[in-house]
């Protein structure tokens, strides 16, 4: 047996066995982990129990099963709730619930005052792609590099492993910055759909024209970062901003005649609309994240 291979099978204990926690603890099962898991309603543990986990009777039992401990669970609050009176020393918690930078950042320092190693993590997943190969499913991590390079294999399991930082926010930050670039593209489509609504065309036929439209945008991400990392962001503009404040307006007008609200376009526009009063319509979008960050400031 190789050390990978034994690394693979590192025994671990899961707090959780929601929808998210089950799909993780059957994807290290599959692969030979023991799982010690607990939940706080036990008989949803009882699924995993049929296929080869040890289910705990309390949290702090788990903890001890092993020194690998993975939390699950709905949000930060239950966290410590679950773990309140474990003893966490010696233990590496790694921590999969779904929570903010400064939640992160406090429960690294409470893990370890409690003598544990933690890492924060973001899962860029839903159950159906965890422990399926290559369904673009991962997990970001931050917080202890030495515990992250230590259980790295073990880690990757159930979806590919990206470090993002020994700040243990930075996974919740990138997990969050994500999910908030996928509402305002869902925001898009919702709007999209609704405009076509009252005509005669098929939603179907739509749809891929849609997937083109948004793929072919889409790698105007790297410009942004261009200019945001050089200041400079009147380079390589082909719509610039006052063009397409002009612009809006037949965006608005064709969701009156639609009968569309337009309450989901309107925010972006009034952005839109105040960093050109500010004298950069030469720029194309990108200043804006100045705007919100000084808002936010």
């Amino acid at each position: 047996m190789t050390d990978n291979a034994v690394v693979s099978r590192t025994p671990l204990t899961l707090l959780g066995a929601g929808a998210m926690g089950t799909a993780l603890a059957r994807a290290w099962l599959a692969a030979g982990h023991p799982v010690t898991v607990w939940n706080r309603t036990p008989a949803r543990a009882e699924a995993l129990a049929a296929e080869g986990a040890t289910v705990a009777a309390s949290a702090a039992e788990a903890v001890a099963a092993n020194r690998l401990v993975i939390a699950c669970l709905l949000d930060d609050a239950s966290v410590g709730d679950a773990l309140e009176g474990a003893d966490l020393a010696g233990r590496d918690l790694v921590n999969l619930t779904t929570g903010t930078p400064a939640e992160g950042r406090d429960r690294a320092a409470w893990a370890e005052a409690g003598g544990a190693r933690f890492l924060d993590g973001g899962i860029m997943a839903v159950p159906p792609m965890i422990g399926v190969a290559d369904s673009g499913g991962y997990v970001f991590y931050s917080g202890s590099p030495e515990l992250f390079e230590e259980h790295r294999d073990t880690l990757a399991v159930p979806a590919g492993a990206r470090w993002a930082g020994a700040d243990p926010g930075f996974a919740a930050l990138h997990d969050v910055a994500l999910l908030s670039a996928m509402s305002g593209m869902f925001a898009g489509i919702t709007h999209a759909f609704a405009l076509l609504r009252p005509e005669n065309i098929a939603p179907k036929d739509f749809a891929p024209l849609l997937v083109d439209w948004l793929t072919a945008m889409a790698p105007a991400a790297h410009q942004t970062a261009d200019q945001l990392e050089s200041g400079d962001y009147t380079t390589n503009v082909a719509s610039n901003l006052a063009m397409q404040v002009a612009g809006n307006a037949t965006l608005l007008r064709t969701a009156e005649e639609q009968r569309v609200s337009p309450e989901l376009l309107t925010p972006y526009m009034a952005l839109m609309e105040r960093r050109l009063a500010q004298g950069h319509g030469e720029e194309d979008g990108t200043g804006i994240v100045e705007l919100l960050a000084q808002d936010a400031s």
